[in-house]
């Protein structure tokens, strides 16, 4: 109950105090390219359960239905707004709804795509016993992965086999260790590492 009350008060300020950002971000998205302002991502979130993830679209119409699920560096259907949202991850600032909600937390594992989660062995799923979150240990860690898919043949085969077992240890590990430090040290980690040179990961649109 604590850290579901930490999370409501957080989000429900950063969402007052950046309102002013998310509405410079909807012009942004809204006049740079046709296709709607917010996109809506079919995420896995707390015991298996999916929901609906937001996101100012940073990819062109229906990017779905042109390529990988997963987004490499060199990917062509991002959008110029879109690579700068990316890049400052304005783009996620839609999410604090989703934490206001209840379907996210502030800290947690990344909420992972359905057809993704029917990979995962029994262990795995472990991570599904907590909230997914906007940021966390793997987040951080794995702020480059749009860099490290770029070039590869088939980015989503590389990141199935490479990088998703990876980030799910990750994950495991947070799950095994949570607490409300650790919590705080990750958000004080987000905070140092956004200020500096801005990454992000490839599995998001």
């Amino acid at each position: 109950m604590g850290k579901r009350l930490i999370d409501l008060a957080l989000a429900s300020a950063m969402l007052l105090a950046l309102s002013p950002l998310m509405l410079i971000c909807a012009l942004i998205v809204k006049l740079s390219s046709p296709g709607p302002i917010v996109y809506r991502a079919r995420r896995v979130g707390l015991g298996g359960k999916p929901f609906t993830m937001y996101k100012f679209r940073s990819m062109v119409r229906d990017a779905h239905k042109l390529g990988s699920r997963v987004t490499a560096g060199d990917d062509p259907r991002v959008t110029k707004a879109g690579r700068m949202l990316r890049r400052f991850r304005l783009d996620e600032l839609p999410q604090l709804i989703n934490v206001i909600k209840g379907d996210m937390s502030l800290v947690g594992p990344r909420p992972e795509d359905p057809r993704y989660v029917e990979l995962y062995t029994p262990r795995q799923r472990r991570v599904l016993t907590v909230r997914p979150g906007i940021t966390g240990m793997t987040q951080l860690i794995y702020r480059d992965e749009e860099e490290r898919l770029r070039g590869k043949a088939d980015p989503e085969e590389f990141y199935v086999k490479e990088l998703m077992p990876e980030k799910l240890e990750i994950d495991l590990d947070y799950v095994r260790n949570r607490s409300l430090a650790l919590d705080l040290k990750i958000l004080l980690k987000t905070a140092l590492a956004f200020a500096g040179s801005p990454k992000r990961s490839g599995v998001s649109r």
